[in-house]
């Protein structure tokens, strides 16, 4: 009978040993998952850093700034494209009204350089024909239309168009306009037509 109670007593004995063993192993179980947590924790605070609302509003803020000073800039770019686009048009107003012009100029021109002779009506013919002439010249000087070119002048490839050599005579020297074939003419600081010249070499 002893010897059984005393079995008993050591059963009692094991089965609280493994009691507070495991009792131990859980609150080391325990104490690690805390530890796991809290590293984890401390890791996202550290790659996950705090936002900054007022920082993202200035950014945003720069952002649109720099938006309207570039919408600012484009407009006014625009703006000085159509003006001079404006001042061309009105500078070189009547271009082509010139060019139809010039024609008209050259047959006068040629017509009085014919010879009229001693009959009064052709004489008259030739002085209507040059008031003519001299007017449509008044007109086209009043638009800013000048004549280019003449005799004796370095020849100028920007206003004239060489169509010829000559030899280089008297005060004629070479690369000088020796003869002048078909007068040319500048709308402001546009040729509208090039001088054609025969030029001395």
């Amino acid at each position: 009978m002893a010897k059984s109670e005393d079995e008993k007593d050591l059963k009692q004995a094991d089965i609280e040993e493994e009691t507070e063993a495991k009792e131990f192993a859980d609150a080391d179980q325990t104490q690690e998952e805390a530890k796991d947590k809290s590293e984890e924790t401390q890791a996202e605070s550290v790659e996950e850093p705090a936002v900054d609302p007022l920082a993202d509003l200035q950014a945003a803020l720069e952002k649109k700034e720099d938006e309207l000073l570039r919408a600012q800039a484009e407009i006014q770019n625009i703006q000085s494209r159509n003006a001079r686009e404006i001042q061309n048009i009105r500078k070189y107003d009547g271009q082509k009204l010139a060019e139809a012009i010039l024609p008209v100029v050259d047959n006068l021109e040629r017509a009085l350089a014919v010879e009229v002779g001693d009959d009064d009506q052709v004489a008259q013919i030739h002085k209507g024909v040059e008031i003519t002439l001299k007017t449509l010249k008044q007109a086209l000087t009043t638009n800013g239309i000048q004549e280019v070119g003449q005799v004796g002048d370095d020849f100028d490839p920007n206003t004239m168009q060489g169509v010829q050599s000559v030899p280089a005579e008297g005060k004629i020297k070479a690369d000088q306009v020796a003869t002048v074939l078909q007068k040319g003419y500048v709308l402001q600081d546009r040729v509208i037509r090039p001088v054609m010249v025969a030029v001395a070499q």
